[in-house]
């Protein structure tokens, strides 16, 4: 089940579910993220089983996707994920009628901070993008029975 608009208000407002957000960015079901800061990815990375070395990334000033690449995207809202919430990113459809595809991962209960999100310029041109567009939406469901907060390495929005 996803929380509707009006739930949606009640947790930003009791639980500060969301910082540095715009209400009207808040939809039906979800609410509308925007872009902050975007980083080209420059160079290869391993994940193993026990170990992981992430990317070199590099902070883009203008926000103009190359057809083919990859980036990273940092939002500007920040979420703060209680015990009973997890969260899921989705691509707004102005982005991928623009050739882009994002590639999003689960908020777990317990996060706290801003998102990263992956961003690929999939068409043969161009695109850019304006800083505090709308890229993405994100949607909140309740988990049910007892969950643990998330203790990962990205905690408190660290994009690497």
């Amino acid at each position: 089940m996803y929380l509707g608009k009006s739930q949606i208000l009640k947790r930003i407002k009791e639980e500060a579910l969301l910082i540095d957000y715009e209400e009207a960015n808040i939809q039906g079901a979800g609410v509308d993220l925007r872009i902050e800061k975007l980083y080209e990815v420059v160079s290869g990375a391993f994940v193993g089983k026990e170990n992981r070395k992430l990317p070199e990334i590099e902070e883009v000033e203008e926000f103009t996707l190359k057809p083919g690449r990859y980036y990273l995207c940092t939002t500007k809202e920040k979420l703060r994920m209680p015990l009973d919430l997890v969260a899921f990113i989705f691509p707004r459809s102005t982005i991928f009628r623009c050739g882009a595809s994002l590639k999003t991962a689960v908020i777990d209960p317990g996060y706290k901070g801003a998102l990263t999100i992956g961003i690929k310029n999939e068409s043969e041109f161009e695109i850019r993008l304006e800083k505090g567009a709308r890229i993405a939406q994100v949607v909140f469901s309740l988990v049910q029975g007892e969950s643990e907060g998330y203790n990962g390495r990205y905690q408190g929005g660290k994009i690497r």
